[in-house]
């Protein structure tokens, strides 16, 4: 296959690890691997202040060494949508990668990407993380038709999404690619270990919710189902963490009304990469009891150490954990959520489930996304 020269456009270093960012380095890994020239283009400004509810949006960590990020968009400002626009339209490259995960962002990556496609050359795709936000916004829907209008064709990382995707647009191409596996924070260590670097209790069994804390999340559903009388005998915990990105308030006070405060360990500062392989070797089981979602990477943390999964009915979150085989699938509701933690641990489904998971996680490689790109930017691919 010719190589090719590569742009991606979105949240990278220097802003702090997390879903996004993560994705986007690992994604330029990929290519690098592959042979191909890769350049991301991140944000010089990505949220305003007052729009950005964690307590930073940069890293502390040392830059990646082995990837050519350029800081050059400023999201707010459209002088600098048309500069970096002309400057990639001038790059002539072969394909640009739009990462599009809020329509807050439509205005800036629409335009941008409207400029690069004037030199009738480069490819425009956008890997769509929501199309509709979880969390509406006035006009969400109109911004998102103006960034779809702006793109050459799509990846959908859930299939709620693709839908989405076609109701805005039935003429570009799109298909639907899981989230790869996140096999970028190191390597499996014991639970001995991960216990021991977090001082918490070596004998206790330990149930993870990882990740920003944001009220489409379920959390409250997690705690509720956590006071559930089946589990006041068994030594299990519940371990938070994660940054909360709304009030703390009403969650503390839900632990401490349901007589929960010691059953719950809670590390709600942010968590960087370097510390995640900690959290999910120390714990037996992930649960993602979100409200709504699209899709989590979560669940590729969850599939590289080997861990089960608890997860909702919502959007693609069902169609990444099959039910019954690497974990269980129950609707947002804390008393489902509480049957299948307890038929979980009262059955010890650990050693089943985690088999299972190394089966399963094989389908969720970069490789198989790289070819679908391909696929959707320059129609069928050697090897297709």
């Amino acid at each position: 296959m010719e190589k090719r020269k590569v742009i991606i456009i979105g949240t990278a270093y220097p802003f702090r690890g997390g879903g996004i960012s993560t994705y986007n380095e690992r994604l330029a890994r990929a290519y690098q691997e592959r042979g191909d020239q890769v350049t991301i283009y991140t944000f010089s400004l990505q949220y305003p202040r007052f729009l950005f509810p964690g307590k930073t949006q940069y890293s502390t960590e040392l830059p990646p060494a082995d990837l050519n990020i350029k800081v050059a968009i400023n999201s707010v400002n459209p002088f600098n949508w048309l500069k970096v626009g002309n400057e990639i339209r001038k790059l002539n490259c072969d394909l640009v990668i739009i990462r599009y995960w809020m329509p807050f962002m439509a205005p800036c990556l629409g335009t941008i990407a409207r400029i690069i496609r004037r030199n009738k050359h480069s490819k425009v795709v956008a890997i769509t993380d929501n199309i509709i936000p979880h969390e509406k916004m006035p006009g969400g829907t109109l911004l998102s038709k103006y960034f779809v209008n702006s793109c050459d064709g799509f990846i959908a990382m859930s299939r709620a999404v693709l839908n989405d995707l076609r109701k805005l647009d039935k003429s570009r191409p799109s298909q639907f690619s899981p989230h790869p596996l996140y096999d970028n924070f190191g390597e499996a260590i014991t639970k001995t270990e991960a216990k021991k670097r977090l001082s918490l209790e070596e004998s206790t069994r330990y149930i993870l919710f990882f990740g920003f804390i944001r009220e489409y999340k379920g959390l409250d559903l997690l705690i509720h189902s956590f006071a559930d009388v089946r589990f006041r005998e068994l030594n299990i915990k519940l371990l938070v963490a994660g940054e909360f990105y709304i009030d703390e308030k009403p969650y503390i006070e839900l632990i401490e009304k349901l007589g929960l405060t010691d059953k719950i360990e809670l590390h709600t500062n942010f968590i960087p990469n370097d510390a995640i392989v900690n959290y999910f070797c120390a714990s037996e089981i992930v649960a993602q009891p979100y409200k709504e979602a699209t899709q989590s990477g979560v669940t590729q943390i969850s599939y590289h150490f080997d861990k089960p999964m608890i997860t909702t009915n919502v959007g693609g979150l069902s169609e990444m954990v099959p039910h019954g085989k690497v974990g269980y699938v129950v609707e947002p509701d804390s008393d489902q959520i509480a049957d299948a933690l307890f038929k979980y641990f009262s059955e010890e489904k650990e050693t089943e489930f985690v088999q299972n998971v190394i089966k399963e996680k094989k389908r969720f490689s970069w490789d198989i996304l790289l070819k679908i790109i391909d696929s959707v930017a320059f129609g069928k691919v050697e090897g297709q």
